[in-house]
């Protein structure tokens, strides 16, 4: 059966949650009246004895015009923190300098985060002024993409989908993830979870260890019959309780569906999966920029957990990592070309939302962008139960595209 991809729809997912403009939240502050002749003395003061860290968004000073065109000045004293059991106080320093300008301090509210949009900055002010200053960052998509751009988006898609339904077990699906190179529109890599595994009499289900051969560009691609792993009827409802994601700890009590378990591994996420068969090519692409080892077998997943892996060599590379692209020479030779730097602006494409570890793999391998079907309400870490997109502390952000879709494609074959 074909799908419509004309009623799918790409929406940016931010990296704060959504808020409403007149819920913002505030938080409380201790102000004063002052004369204008003050100001300056004062806000220098404050901003020694009780600067306002959090609060950098929020001027210190507000102004309002009084009958007559006469100027009114407010300053903030600092904030009203509340104890346990005991209302705001006001710290010495500031009972001082209260006491010596014979100020008359106030309770009033400002926003306690700074505005995200230009409706926003129009609501806090109404409190208190602050500062809007509008992100100066160009992420692709957020605008909105090209017919071409989204087609392409939702063919990877497609393909993502197909993987998660062509798992080993009929009534069961899992998620899939699918690295693309978005420069030349490549499949890099793409895999399905294999927290379990089956032996499979039909050796086309992706649910086994065994990685595929890649193609003449290396790319390694797996493309199982859709046919051989689901039944022909679109009213056949699928078990979630395979994708690892959205359940991690669900391989501890998985059971098999047809054959005997060949491993069992918690780690092996869709997403990890995949970023291994990314690095696999570029050992296979590069074969002189980086130390030969061996290759990942079976029987070292079944070793114990306690095991550390040993450190992958740096690449034979002065750039700095988040410049670091594929250079392709005249000749277009992988074979005399610089090796990219991990995954550097590469897209990912999962069924469903990552969880947290997934997600922070990803940061890890400079993924540039993220483009996930269905929400994960149990351990989401992209907007549903964290924004890891958003974290500040992180030394590299890549952005989050949600593709909509109907849930009913799962029962489809595409």
């Amino acid at each position: 059966m074909e799908v419509e991809v004309n009623k799918w729809e790409i929406i940016y997912v931010p990296d704060t949650p959504p808020r409403l403009i007149n819920q913002q939240p505030n938080v409380d502050v201790f102000a004063s009246l002052i004369e204008p002749k003050l100001a300056n003395t004062l806000v220098r003061r404050l901003n020694q004895i009780a600067p306002l860290e959090n609060l950098r968004h929020v001027k210190r000073i507000r102004k309002n015009c009084i009958e007559g065109g006469k100027p009114q000045l407010s300053v903030i004293l600092c904030l009203a923190l509340e104890s346990e059991n005991q209302p705001a106080t006001i710290p010495n320093d500031i009972l001082e300098l209260i006491n010596a300008y014979q100020l008359s301090p106030f309770i009033t509210k400002v926003a306690k985060y700074t505005a995200l949009s230009k409706e926003e900055w129009e609501e806090q002010c109404k409190l208190w002024p602050t500062s809007y200053h509008p992100p100066t960052y160009n992420i692709d998509g957020i605008t909105g993409f090209s017919e071409e751009d989204s087609q392409s988006i939702f063919n990877f898609m497609k393909s993502a989908i197909e993987l998660a339904i062509s798992g080993p077990c009929h009534d069961q699906v899992v998620n899939a993830a699918i690295i693309v190179d978005p420069s030349v529109r490549q499949v890099i890599a793409n895999a399905c979870d294999q927290t379990c595994g089956w032996d499979n009499p039909l050796g086309k289900c992706v649910g086994d260890f065994t990685a595929h051969e890649p193609d003449s560009n290396g790319a390694v691609i797996s493309e199982p019959s859709v046919s051989d792993c689901i039944g022909d009827d679109n009213d056949h409802r699928l078990s979630y309780t395979g994708v690892s994601c959205l359940y991690p700890r669900r391989w501890t009590e998985h059971r098999p569906c047809a054959g005997s378990p060949r491993y069992l591994h918690p780690l092996r996420h869709a997403a990890l999966v995949a970023i291994e068969y990314a690095a696999e090519r570029d050992r296979r692409l590069f074969p002189g920029s980086h130390s030969e080892s061996r290759p990942i077998q079976e029987d070292d997943m079944q070793s114990s957990s306690m095991s550390l892996p040993a450190k992958r060599q740096k690449t034979d590379t002065a750039e700095d990592d988040s410049d670091m692209v594929l250079k392709i020479c005249a000749n277009n030779s992988p074979s005399e070309a610089v090796r990219p730097y991990l995954c550097t602006g590469f897209d990912i494409y999962l069924v469903w939302e990552p969880c947290t570890m997934c997600a922070m793999a990803l940061v890890h391998q400079r993924i540039r962008r993220i483009f996930y079907a269905f929400p994960n309400p149990n351990a989401g870490a992209l907007g549903s139960v964290h924004r890891l997109q958003g974290e500040k502390s992180l030394n590299h952000h890549y952005a989050v595209f949600r593709v909509l879709l109907p849930e009913e494609i799962l029962y489809k074959r595409i």
